[in-house]
């Protein structure tokens, strides 16, 4: 676990309850039990699978830590945040998703069908958009943010982005989040991505 001034990194395995509720406890040490008023779903693992490589385990096993991970990670965490209006500064859960979870620009985004990954983006995405619903009367924002392609282990050195300018975009968009953009699915430079 890293601390900062304004940071804390408390790693946790997201198909792992007991994993999650110590991840929640050291959050909730660090805080001082104030709460917690930015949680950054971030976890997430790829696969290229087609049609004729896919198994069913590689494919509840990408559902388990991009959908089902999150979700276990934002029940444990969230409380309640009070009423004054939605933003990133009050209370807000962000889930790292991807265009390529977007149903809306599934044929016109020329990669592997990538079924795995790809549906578990899709699912994920209806699961911000039910958070957000739910959410949104305990004063909570949820938005669901596509980082664009960034260089990192999952995008490759291919990727055109640096994770430097991805997440100076994130924080930005991030900063401008309210009411409107609760249930939202943004990129990284804030424009709206389809469903």
């Amino acid at each position: 676990m890293e601390v900062s001034s304004t940071v804390l990194f408390a790693p946790a395995d997201t198909v792992n309850v007991p994993s999650i509720r110590g991840a929640v406890r050291a959050v909730g040490s660090h805080l001082k039990n104030q709460g917690l008023n930015l949680l950054i779903n971030n976890a997430g693992i790829s696969s290229h699978a087609t049609l004729r490589s896919l198994d069913s385990q590689e494919m509840l096993s990408v559902f388990a830590t991009n959908v089902v991970g999150p979700l276990q990670v934002t029940k444990k965490a969230v409380k309640d945040a009070g009423k004054e209006g939605l933003s990133c500064s009050r209370a807000a859960v962000i889930n790292v998703s991807t265009k390529l979870g977007s149903i809306g620009l599934c044929l016109g985004v020329p990669e592997a069908p990538m079924y795995p990954y790809r549906a578990s983006k899709a699912a994920q995405n209806m699961v911000t958009r039910c958070m957000a619903a739910e959410l949104r009367d305990k004063g909570i924002l949820c938005t669901a943010i596509h980082p664009g392609w960034v260089k990192t282990d999952m995008g490759t050195e291919k990727a055109p982005l640096t994770v430097e300018h991805s997440v100076r975009g994130i924080l930005t968009v991030l900063a401008s989040l309210s009411q409107d953009t609760s249930g939202a699915f943004l990129d990284w430079e804030g424009n709206s991505l389809p469903w």
